[in-house]
């Protein structure tokens, strides 16, 4: 992904890449599906966690027109806390799509409406039991063993069947900037290698390395 590679250049930890987030709606992993939008932020608390603030409302009816919607899970992450019904409604409100930390459940629902949706994993049951959603619009922490990564409200959100990217929202305009050249250097890379040419070369004359 170009944009990652923009990141990467202006020295962006891991070029923004967040681990383990994957495409499982329109497809699994498949497509020509792109998610690109700012960051609308939900946090889900544990059930238990009585001093976390509560949401008035459902943060599904709040979503910005366009917005990538990114919910934090917390640990233990078993329960399924986002479903078809909710898909059907960020659709409606023309959300870009959904990215979840966590569990999702309702596959063919999300794939019936040919909506995009990235997580971490698939379960059965709902969420309600365990956990609930707290605040929206707040910095939200990656569940990662991995990496350190925040996702902050207004942060581009980029995915595709290769995962998902996050650019702060005060380096967009720079990674943006970048992205033209680097594609333009892996159409001459390519163009070399089918001439012929090695990998080294090319990439020495086009990457400059």
């Amino acid at each position: 992904m170009q944009v990652a590679d923009g990141l990467s250049k202006l020295n962006y930890p891991n070029g923004g890449f967040l681990e383990g987030l994957t495409m499982y709606s329109p497809e699994f992993q498949a497509g020509e599906t792109k998610l690109v939008g700012q960051a609308f932020t939900v946090k889900f608390v544990p059930k238990s966690d009585q001093d976390a603030p509560k949401l008035q409302g459902n943060y599904i009816d709040q979503i910005p027109n366009g917005a990538v919607v990114f919910i934090s899970q917390p640990l233990p992450q078993v329960n399924a806390i986002y479903g078809g019904l909710m898909s059907l409604r960020a659709q409606i409100l023309n959300a870009a799509g959904v990215v979840v930390d966590g569990r999702i459940r309702d596959l063919g629902e999300h794939r019936a409406l040919k909506f995009p949706v990235f997580a971490k994993s698939v379960g059965t049951t709902a969420g309600g039991e365990v956990c609930r959603p707290s605040e929206v619009n707040v910095p939200v922490r990656l569940n990662s063993e991995n990496q350190e990564a925040w996702v902050a409200p207004g942060d581009y959100i980029i995915g595709d069947l290769n995962g998902v990217v996050r650019i702060p929202r005060d380096l967009a305009e720079k990674v943006l900037d970048l992205v033209p050249a680097i594609a333009d250097a892996d159409v001459k890379c390519a163009a070399g290698i089918k001439a012929g040419r090695s990998v080294q070369e090319v990439f020495k004359e086009f990457r400059g390395r």
